[in-house]
């Protein structure tokens, strides 16, 4: 006979065990689970900032629950089975170590997988005590008292209109094999504007009657209060949370802490967040090291992104974006270079507009491009390679294939740098179309010129790469710092 315990004290048990304290967020995620489970709700929304512990605690509770009921069968849902395993085996977990569930481990070993587990119960199921898929397997067949939908919203799953439409085809076929008066529990935070966390209260721009968790009972909890205090103060500081508010923007802050749909539209960019400025860039060599500044400020880092195109001029343009970082953490779009051919060259069109880049390469000191393979990118990286080493300047190409749509890329490109004011643009670029482009974007429309956002926000999302120092081959400048190895006396 289970000992009938609270599920916040359930919690506080396992908390000891783990040598962790509760705070009082957790205690009020966990009563509220606890009560909407008691008062009969079959249909929850649990909303709560990244990094809050939310799937933490919903194992928890779902632990609590098998405590309470070992017959009861929970299908635990994630946009892909990795995500949907790891709440699993932290269930798991919890019933081999919590001092009340030692009872309920089998003697069975092939009942206690990663993906799937069966307690000591008194009735025979077909299905499993607790059961791990991904959105796209196949639960027909399959039966759950429980239904936790744990992050089943991820960029991956809300990113394009089809995304979202499919999203909701697989929520909508997971509700047949739920048994009458079983619950649902969605677990997550908004990742659009037309997400799936909407309920009939939320405050958005379309009929309320077309929320898809209309009628559903919810908390949510964002990282602020009502009064403007962390809601965690012991591990998120004010001072930490806007420090991430500037590193990832105001769009994403407000959807992923503040849990606020974000309309895509309202990402528009304003120029007037733009910083300028004249100053080239200075290489010097001090103590035999190259060392590169533009307008005093040492260069850390340099992203160099080259999306190529061919064809006629209403069609994409091929588009060099040279980006460099300083210690500050100040980003310059130095150099955007719309690159033109001429038909009087000798040259074929892929090898005219290799040799511009590799000029451009050594002019710059740029010791890595990174070239988009999408379409006729395939072949390009080899043919650039050949004249980098031909111009005596030594560059790594680097192949990337993009699967992320433009809109998306260019929204997170700039989204935190130009809130921050962190963005400065060299007055040469002003006289190519980007700060035009830049006025006249829209999100997912197919009639604006986006070329040069698209090749500046690649080049802003890449990983800084830094080039260790050494001996030069070619006409290699390493000037961007590099970790150094140093004995330590002792």
């Amino acid at each position: 006979m289970a000992i009938k315990i609270d599920l916040d004290v359930f919690a506080v048990m396992w908390n000891q065990l783990q040598n962790q304290k509760t705070p009082t967020v957790h205690l009020t995620i966990l009563r509220w689970l606890e009560n909407a489970w008691n008062d009969g709700e079959t249909q929850l929304l649990l909303m709560a900032f990244r990094a809050c512990g939310k799937s933490t605690l919903v194992g928890v509770f779902a632990a609590w629950l098998i405590h309470q009921n070992p017959n009861l069968r929970i299908l635990i849902m994630a946009a892909d089975d990795a995500l949907a395993r790891k709440m699993v085996r932290n269930v798991r977990r919890i019933l081999e170590r919590h001092p009340l569930t030692s009872g309920l481990i089998p003697k069975i070993a092939d009942q206690w997988a990663s993906d799937r587990f069966t307690v000591v119960r008194a009735m025979e199921f077909r299905d499993p005590t607790v059961m791990a898929r991904g959105l796209i397997s196949n639960i027909t067949g399959a039966r759950a008292d429980i239904i936790i939908y744990d992050d089943v919203e991820v960029p991956n799953t809300s990113s394009t209109q089809e995304a979202r439409a499919e999203l909701r085809h697989r929520l909508d076929e997971s509700r047949f094999i739920l048994t009458p008066q079983g619950l649902q529990l969605f677990v997550g935070t908004p990742h659009c504007y037309d997400t799936i966390y909407a309920m009939d209260n939320e405050d958005q721009n379309t009929d309320q009657n077309d929320a898809y968790l209309d009628g559903f009972h919810g908390l949510k909890i964002p990282i602020y209060n009502d009064d403007g205090d962390s809601v965690w103060p012991d591990r998120f500081p004010v001072n930490d949370i806007e420090s991430l508010k500037r590193q990832v923007g105001p769009n994403k802050f407000l959807s992923q802490m503040m849990l606020r749909p974000v309309n895509i539209a309202q990402g528009r960019l304003n120029p007037q967040l733009l910083q300028y400025y004249n100053d080239d860039l200075d290489y010097k060599e001090i103590a035999r090291k190259p060392v590169l500044y533009i307008g005093g400020k040492r260069i850390y880092s340099c992203s160099a992104w080259w999306d190529p195109a061919f064809g006629s001029a209403t069609g994409d343009a091929s588009v060099l974006a040279i980006v460099f970082t300083d210690e500050g953490g100040k980003h310059y779009i130095h150099h955007l270079h719309y690159i033109r051919v001429s038909d009087a060259e000798e040259d074929d069109e892929a090898t005219q507009q290799c040799k511009i880049i590799a000029a451009l390469l050594k002019r710059f000191y740029v010791s890595c491009v990174t070239v988009e393979t999408n379409g006729i990118g395939k072949f390009l990286p080899a043919i650039l390679r050949r004249e980098v080493r031909t111009s005596g300047h030594y560059a790594s190409v680097v192949e990337y294939h993009s699967s992320t749509s433009k809109s998306q890329k260019i929204l997170e490109g700039f989204d935190a740098v130009m809130a921050a004011k962190n963005l400065y643009v060299h007055r040469d670029v002003l006289a190519t179309p980007f700060l035009n482009e830049m006025r006249e974007w829209r999100p997912m429309s197919s009639n604006t010129r986006d070329d040069g956002l698209d090749a500046v926000a690649s080049a802003l999302l890449q990983e800084p790469i830094r080039i260790a120092g050494g001996k030069s081959k070619g006409t290699r400048k390493n000037w961007s710092p590099s970790a150094q190895i140093f004995k330590a006396k002792y």
